[in-house]
């Protein structure tokens, strides 16, 4: 695992896009997975620039996202499918046949979530998936308790899960109370991952996460076992990590290290 940091949430957004636009670039058909949440806005606004402005290609990419609210149409304004055209897809040249979020609406689910681990399988595989973290230390929606060998599957949201995420919705209440979610083991498939993490009020799960240890009340704590996974954080999250002084001597002789 490689943890960097960097002064504020725009460098750090700039820095995990440069990854992911790698993977594009050496391989124009990557299967990119996604995440949702305020996280990864930043990565996004950032792929959307290198697009625009430097030719960054899509066309042959595909994508997987990682999860959606059940209950949510694809037109509702708080629905993962929405918020990825508006934030992304919208913005890029990939062809929108080619980009997958899981139903909100599926009348099977149990069939659903089997075959969105076909699609991901057919498709070759994700090649690089990006991340954030819950409070409570989720990736998608795979909250406290959920098998770190789990796939795709519908989940029912934590409280806090539910309170952190009703600021999106007129109220409380409004919050769906499950979501269909790629499992851990399917995020573990991943042959990259990203994960991008900011603010001072994650620095203790992150913590928990990175340093902590490997368990299922933590499942974003998984991530220790990936063999390629890159953490980037800004000051703020990164102030709890009892080895920061050592990241930072990595992150500066990273250049210098052998290949």
């Amino acid at each position: 695992m490689q943890i960097s940091i960097y002064p504020g949430y725009d460098e750090l957004s700039k820095a995990a896009a440069a990854v992911v636009a790698e993977v594009v670039k050496a391989k124009p058909n990557a299967v990119i997975g996604l995440a949702t949440g305020s996280s990864p806005l930043g990565l996004y606004a950032e792929l959307a620039r290198l697009h625009k402005e430097e030719g960054l290609d899509f066309s042959k990419a595909a994508s997987f996202n990682l999860d959606e609210y059940v209950g949510l149409p694809p037109e509702h304004e708080q629905s993962y499918r929405r918020f990825m055209n508006e934030n992304l897809f919208d913005h890029i040249n990939i062809d929108k046949k080619n980009t997958h979020v899981p139903s909100g609406t599926a009348k099977d689910y149990k069939k659903h979530c089997a075959e969105y681990e076909e699609q991901i399988r057919k498709a070759g595989g994700i090649d690089v998936q990006v991340l954030g973290i819950g409070s409570d230390g989720h990736v998608g929606f795979n909250e406290p308790g959920t098998s770190l060998g789990s796939r795709t599957h519908v989940t029912t949201l934590t409280e806090q899960t539910i309170d952190d995420n009703a600021r999106f919705f007129e109220k409380k209440e409004d919050v769906p109370k499950f979501a269909c979610t790629m499992g851990v083991g399917t995020v573990l498939d991943a042959r990259k991952c990203v994960m991008v993490v900011n603010g001072k009020k994650k620095a203790k799960i992150v913590r928990e996460a990175f340093e902590g240890p490997i368990t299922c009340v933590c499942t974003a704590s998984a991530l220790q076992m990936h063999p390629d996974t890159a953490v980037f954080l800004d000051e703020e999250a990164a102030s709890g990590l009892a080895m920061l002084d050592y990241y930072r001597w990595i992150q500066q002789n990273s250049a210098n290290a052998p290949k």
